[in-house]
């Protein structure tokens, strides 16, 4: 009788290759599923009343509810009206809010194109909240100093005098950094993305890449005070990024996003 012994098969084979899978880098577009229309025009509507809102809440208190807070250097004492100042600083703080909103409603959007630009936006948007809270801070302690320091026995009115002051030039540099530095790189910032991606027609992100640079000089020739930031050379410069930033809003609103 014969035994045969079987021996396993020792025959090598090739271990399973695994799919090449590249790690994207920051910056680089996402390749995500496209969002649906719905929800494309959801974000556009969310953003587009976001920046609409900015220029609702913050035209009234500059040449409105805080005119004599910011003009009349003796307000710390009593003088002018302080009756719009409380709402002028809500109006502030919306309008800082509103940008914020801006940016987290428009980063998935933006990150499908440039992660980097995105990232940017949002950070410049924070900043720019940051800073316009900052200014709001400064105005209302000028105003519990008139409330509840000026005329009170053992008050002096120089030294308020010389606080009120103070405090008003920091709101001013806020409001130079915030809405004046802040402004043109996040226009440069998301104008770039939708000029890129058409999601909206070309002319409107052109209107804010012409007016990022222009507002920029108008932003370092304030600082080197070549002119005040509230002049007619700034209103000029200034005039292109506020026709950008509403006309982006408007149609983000009305239209939404354009799907190519």
């Amino acid at each position: 009788m014969s035994f045969t012994t079987t021996h396993p098969d020792t025959t090598s084979h090739p271990a399973p290759t695994r799919p090449d899978v590249t790690t994207p880098t920051v910056g680089d577009a996402i390749d995500q599923p496209s969002p649906t229309t719905k929800a494309l025009r959801r974000t556009a509507l969310i953003a587009g009343v976001a920046y609409l809102a900015t220029f609702v809440f913050s035209i009234p208190v500059t040449f409105g509810l805080w005119v004599d807070v910011l003009d009349k250097p003796d307000f710390i004492l009593g003088a002018g009206s302080s009756a719009g100042v409380p709402l002028g600083a809500l109006f502030e703080i919306l309008t800082a809010l509103g940008g914020v909103i801006t940016a987290v409603a428009l980063y998935p959007v933006a990150r499908r194109h440039s992660e980097r630009s995105a990232l940017g936006f949002v950070t410049t948007r924070v900043m720019e909240a940051v800073v316009i809270f900052m200014g709001v801070i400064a105005i209302m302690s000028v105003y519990t100093l008139r409330l509840d320091v000026a005329g009170t026995a053992g008050a002096d009115d120089a030294s308020l005098l010389t606080v009120g002051h103070a405090l008003l030039a920091f709101h001013d540099w806020t409001f130079l950094i915030g809405p004046g530095l802040m402004a043109s790189l996040n226009a440069l910032l998301i104008g770039s993305v939708m000029y890129r991606s058409h999601l909206i027609p070309r002319w409107i992100p052109t209107l804010g890449l012409v007016g990022a640079p222009l507002l920029l000089v108008s932003t370092v020739a304030t600082l080197f005070g070549v002119w005040d930031q509230v002049s007619t050379p700034s209103a000029l410069l200034t005039l292109p990024i506020a026709v950008w930033e509403f006309s982006f809003g408007a149609y983000m609103a009305v239209k939404g996003f354009r799907r190519r």
